[in-house]
């Protein structure tokens, strides 16, 4: 966190923080299921922002302030942000719709070919899979996130890593030999950080 002004609704440090940072370190970086996250975790340069209220409007006014802000830095200083709602959108086609929103807000705005939007959800689930294939849980988080992501960066990271493209299938693969409950003893849901 930063000492920048916040906009309305944000929460200072608490247990949500610390579950998304667990999550990130034991399942994204941990399993390898984004090989650009350590390096900008190890820098420091991930900003974690957590938005409390559960109104949607004013989600999209926060995820406005957050890009406005990620492009007000360098990005040696922040080069990504997680926007955490652990209260907005439990339902996870409600979120998929507000994604839609959000990214259309984000072109408006003058983000398009500077910022991505990223997305993860506790209920994520791919198009023709069952909710409880363990493959969801590529893009499962303990709350619902808004991952806002330099253009330039990915750009950077994807011709580093030749073989971006088959990223998710590998994936996949881990995760099916890892299996629910390798992945239940992971500890990365809600709370996980409590349980020590």
């Amino acid at each position: 966190m930063t000492d920048l002004p916040q906009a309305p609704g944000f929460a200072p440090e608490s247990p949500v923080l610390a579950d998304v940072r667990r999550w990130l370190e034991r399942a994204v970086i941990g399993l390898n299921l984004c090989p650009f996250a350590k390096a900008v975790h190890a820098k420091g340069q991930v900003h974690y922002a957590v938005y409390q209220p559960a109104d949607e409007g004013g989600l999209l006014d926060a995820l406005l302030f957050e890009a406005a802000q990620l492009v007000e830095h360098d990005a040696s200083v922040r080069d990504t942000t997680l926007l955490i709602a652990p209260h907005a959108l439990p339902d996870f086609l409600d979120f998929n719709d507000f994604i839609d929103r959000a990214e259309r807000r984000l072109a408006r705005a003058g983000f398009e070919g500077t910022l991505q939007l990223a997305s993860f959800h506790p209920r994520f689930q791919f198009a023709g899979t069952e909710e409880g294939d363990i493959g969801n849980a590529t893009n499962r988080a303990p709350y619902p996130i808004l991952h806002l992501l330099r253009e330039d960066s990915v750009s950077r990271a994807v011709d580093a890593f030749p073989d971006a493209a088959d990223i998710f299938e590998r994936n996949i693969k881990t995760l099916e030999r890892l299996g629910p409950e390798g992945w239940d003893a992971l500890e990365v849901g809600p709370g996980g950080a409590t349980r020590e």
